[in-house]
């Protein structure tokens, strides 16, 4: 599949649907993720590789919520390339080994939301990785802004469980 950049209409024949075509809006070069990748808004930069980038969610469910993007343009799961997806989920897995190091965690959620219809609000394909401790409840999503002493705080604890 070839990277998409542009902000025409994707139309996708799903399985299943004979005869009809759904269209997705394009990536857009404006959404928050593309201008953290840009270096245009901070983040708490927690790993980065040729092929992806994680940083805190500045509204986190738990201590130590993480978001891993890719840095090829893509929408959501219905437009990444395979090989960028993989990229994403190897990225994914190494925050989320170094998020139950860090945190004492008994556990950890790995999410990913496509389209308005699941939930996804800023539309650059990302990965949540929440380390979680049993009996402690996930606060919903987008309740508060954590301070920037704690994120930082919790920045510094990820860096350090990946050998950094």
């Amino acid at each position: 599949m070839p990277r998409l950049a542009s902000t025409e209409p994707i139309a996708f024949d799903w399985p299943g649907s004979i005869g009809t075509v759904k269209v997705m809006t394009a990536y857009d070069d404006q959404n928050i993720f593309a201008k953290i990748l840009r270096g245009e808004i901070p983040c708490f930069k927690v790993y980065e590789n040729d092929h992806t980038l994680a940083f805190l969610d500045i509204m986190p469910r738990s201590p130590g919520h993480a978001l891993v993007i890719p840095k090829a343009p893509a929408r959501g799961i219905l437009d990444i390339a395979e090989d960028d997806l993989a990229e994403v989920v190897r990225s994914a897995k190494r925050i989320a080994i170094a998020a139950m190091k860090a945190f004492d965690a008994d556990g950890i959620i790995i999410q990913q939301f496509s389209e308005p219809a699941s939930g996804q609000v800023v539309f650059h394909l990302h990965m949540h990785v929440m380390p979680v401790k049993t009996g402690v409840e996930l606060l919903p999503p987008q309740t508060r802004q954590e301070d920037a002493a704690v994120l930082a705080d919790h920045a510094r604890r990820l860096v350090a469980a990946l050998g950094g």
